[in-house]
């Protein structure tokens, strides 16, 4: 057995209370961090992943805050840090889509999806950055999406709050990095998570995954395990990336007539503290 790489490291992580969230901060539990968990509405995927964190031997705990209002996204940043002790990660998870034609959005649709998934982001970060620039080192990730390289229809202002990420990403790495704190992004295609099946009930997973050069839909275990790679000292000439993890999805080229070959799915890569500690 290796060392846990986050041992002793301070972790908030934003939007975990379902889907990729979750999933990054039991990842980072399980590696040995202290974990500040972030809900928006709903606590209750938080609140069991801190118990199952607790159950473990682990720290942890969850905090609310609206993300459509910046002043709850920076006194977020100062609950965790004063729980936590400090912070040597941020997880800039929290997001919201929507599926609307061009022509039908209105502006307080276009607002909520900038607010949360890009001013909260902003603003969120700048409230963590001292405690980061007094410590010496840190790690910023951001998650975006390849909504951000690819086209979907009806995602417009969606598409556009992901490039937004993009964009403040590599810049703020230029700003950062001199203070010793790193800032990459990750870039996930097609994650199954929990809303895909309120959303299609019916959705056939196996049958989804032949259109995935991987010859799978990828799982929230698939995205904690690089957020952790890049935030461990391993990761250390990694500045102002977005690594794309989406099984090949946008290696296809358009038009081109090019179809996965189907392969056979490796194991399950679900991970829980019952098997992982």
């Amino acid at each position: 057995m290796t060392a846990k790489r986050m041992e002793n490291k301070h972790v908030l992580v934003t939007g975990s209370g379902t889907g990729i969230g979750r999933g990054v901060a039991l990842e980072f539990a399980r590696e040995g961090a202290a974990v500040a968990l972030h809900y928006s509405h709903s606590g209750g995927g938080a609140i069991s992943a801190v118990e199952e964190i607790r159950r473990a031997g682990g720290k942890a705990e969850a905090f609310q805050a609206d993300f459509n209002d910046a002043e709850q996204a920076r006194r977020l940043a100062g609950e965790a840090i004063q729980f936590l002790g400090g912070l040597d990660v941020l997880v800039n998870n929290a997001g919201i889509t929507m599926n609307v034609p061009f022509e039908q959005v209105t502006p307080e649709q276009f607002d909520t999806l900038y607010h949360v998934n890009v001013r909260a982001m902003f603003f969120l970060t700048q409230a963590a950055f001292p405690i980061m620039t007094k410590q010496g080192a840190g790690a910023v990730i951001n998650l975006t999406s390849i909504h951000a390289y690819t086209g979907m229809t009806e995602h417009t202002v969606y598409a556009g709050t992901k490039a937004a990420i993009v964009a403040f990403t590599r810049v703020l790495a230029l700003e950062l990095a001199p203070k010793g704190i790193r800032v990459n992004a990750i870039a996930p295609g097609w994650i199954h998570v929990e809303n895909h099946l309120k959303a299609m009930p019916d959705l056939d997973l196996q049958a989804a995954g032949r259109s995935i050069p991987a010859g799978f839909v990828g799982e929230p275990a698939d995205v904690a395990r690089l957020a952790i790679f890049l935030a461990s000292g391993e990761a250390r000439y990694i500045v102002g990336q977005t690594l794309i993890v989406d099984g090949g999805q946008t290696a296809i080229m358009p038009l081109s007539g090019e179809r996965p070959i189907p392969i056979t799915q490796p194991a399950s890569t679900r991970c829980g503290f019952a098997m992982l500690l």
